[in-house]
């Protein structure tokens, strides 16, 4: 486990991400992810610089990308993603009916997606895009 790189120990460029983090997100902490990418500066800029772009409001709008996010995690069994975007989700307005169904969803999804793997069904043509 690497060390997290706390505010009062981070180089000027460290500092630099860490200031963005907290203007976007209107918020005066760093979370644990951000400090322990902090080890490699470029990581952490490219990382955060990403996620900002794609988790903006665009197309989908921020409770569904959050949504999206933690079903991912859930099925990738990443226990610090699926905390934090529960979180997040929670204070943008998912519900407890919303979390469940999901969940409920997210389960579906994978036992539907291990037995078509394993039944290695053949894509019907009309589901087939060019």
């Amino acid at each position: 486990m690497y060390q997290l790189v706390e505010y009062a120990d981070a180089s000027p460029e460290v500092r630099v991400v860490y200031d963005d983090i907290m203007a976007t997100r209107k918020t005066d902490w760093i979370n644990n992810f951000w400090k322990a990418l902090a080890n490699d500066p470029a990581t952490l800029k490219r990382t955060w610089e990403s996620i900002k772009q794609i988790m903006a409001p665009g197309a989908i709008d921020p409770l569904t990308k959050e949504m999206i996010y933690m079903a991912v995690s859930v099925t990738n069994q990443c226990s610090y993603c699926i905390a934090s975007h529960t979180a997040s989700a929670r204070n943008i307005g998912m519900t407890d009916a919303m979390f469940h169904e999901l969940m409920a969803v997210v389960g579906m999804a994978n036992e539907t997606n291990r037995l078509a793997a394993g039944y290695q069904i053949e894509i019907d043509d009309q589901f087939k895009t060019v």
